[in-house]
């Protein structure tokens, strides 16, 4: 009996520790373009969004589908969202033109996933406001049917084209804003400074690498007329300084009055630093369903789109 428990204990514990890591939610079979494991939706509702679903995709390859869930049983929406895409494969290889609206029902909470060929028809913060203005109030007055309905209308809409989401309200939209101006500022603004006091070549390569963030984030924060000037004072701005730096005699005086802070002299010695980073990419693996006539078509996800809570 004593050998017996002494094999048997440790096979209990292993057991114990598989069962803890499969805590999170399991990713359901493909069966249809609506899955509705949570229960939340009509059968008309269904029903209707399927073959709305169908045609979308025969007029123009792209793949929507639906899935409602009960609980992420503590998962993050983010990740759960990714495993769910990664494992259904939405969208065409050659496209990766696939959608997912992921509804949690005990958690509230709410995700568009957006593969990387039509992240331009539909940006993050066209998602965002998808969720928080056309689906979350909806959920929030107990009407699932309306906000997954009405959330794939502005979804399909906005990728052929023809949906303007309406504003954030507008002290929400500031805060936004200010949010992501102060990120701007420290860490576009860091690596502005080392392009200014940094010598060599290497200052011209993060120059040339700025340009894009120069570009995109002013005109999200501050819109068309601030976004372009902002990029101009950078694109146009920084060659002429260090010009005028290398050149004048003003502007020798200048730049060897900060060479010597500290900081600026660690800079303009020639040292930088780079930022290495991890790359990934999910694994070609095969797509498949429960025999519903409707999978994946290998279509890949880089994480683009938005989440919300009702």
């Amino acid at each position: 009996m004593a050998r017996l428990r002494r094999i048997l204990l440790p096979c209990i514990a292993a057991l114990c520790i598989a069962a803890s890591a499969r805590a999170d939610a399991d990713v359901p079979l493909l069966s249809g373009r609506v899955t509705d494991n949570a229960g939340i939706l009509s059968a008309e509702t269904v029903g209707r969004l399927t073959e709305l679903l169908r045609r979308h995709e025969d007029s123009t390859s792209n793949q929507v589908a639906v899935l409602t869930i009960a609980s992420l049983e503590g998962e993050a929406i983010e990740s759960y969202s990714m495993r769910v895409v990664e494992t259904w494969k939405l969208g065409r290889r050659e496209n990766d033109n696939g959608v997912l609206l992921l509804v949690v029902r005990d958690d509230r909470k709410v995700r568009i996933e957006v593969g990387r060929g039509l992240e331009g028809n539909l940006p993050d913060i066209t998602c965002g406001r998808i969720i928080r203005n056309v689906i979350a109030p909806r959920f929030r007055d107990g009407d699932y049917d309306g906000g997954v309905g009405a959330g794939v209308d502005a979804i399909l809409a906005s990728v052929q084209g023809s949906y303007s989401p309406p504003a954030d309200d507008a002290s929400a939209d500031l805060g936004t804003k200010l949010a992501a101006g102060g990120i701007f500022i420290v860490v576009v603004g860091l690596f502005t400074l080392i392009v200014l006091f940094l010598r060599g070549a290497q200052a011209w390569f993060i120059y040339l690498f700025l340009l894009p963030f120069w570009l995109v984030f002013p005109l999200a924060i501050l819109g068309l007329a601030g976004g372009v000037t902002a990029f101009a004072c950078y694109a146009i701005g920084v060659p002429l300084f260090r010009l005028w730096a290398s050149k004048t005699a003003g502007g020798k005086s200048f730049y060897s009055r900060f060479s010597a802070i500290p900081f600026f002299a660690g800079i303009s010695s020639g040292g930088s630093s780079s930022a290495g980073g991890s790359s990934w990419s999910s694994g070609s693996g095969s797509s498949w369903s429960s025999g519903g006539g409707f999978s994946g078509g290998g279509g890949g996800f880089s994480g683009g789109g938005a989440s919300g809570s009702w």
